[in-house]
């Protein structure tokens, strides 16, 4: 392999992993209660937990959070059946 490819190969690893760090810390401090109830009373331990996959699947979790915050409710056919149980 050409030293260019293994360089630019490392360099988007790079780049990629930096954007998530950037996003993943204000994503565990707020974003994560918005997209999951649950995590809203996560403790700094859970937080620490969820920084690494949230820096390493930023593209994914900051649709989601973008689309809580205008108010898209995530649907799934999990959601809706425990919703049937609880009434």
């Amino acid at each position: 392999m050409p030293a260019f490819i293994a360089q630019s190969i490392v360099l988007f690893a790079a780049v990629y992993l930096a954007l998530g760090l950037v996003f993943a810390i204000p994503f565990v401090l707020k974003g994560a209660a918005r997209i999951d109830s649950d995590a809203d009373g996560g403790t700094w331990g859970f937080r620490l937990l969820i920084l690494p996959g949230a820096a390493a699947l930023w593209p994914l979790l900051a649709r989601r959070w973008s689309r809580a915050e205008l108010g898209h409710e995530e649907r799934s056919p999990h959601r809706d059946a425990s919703r049937r149980d609880v009434s």
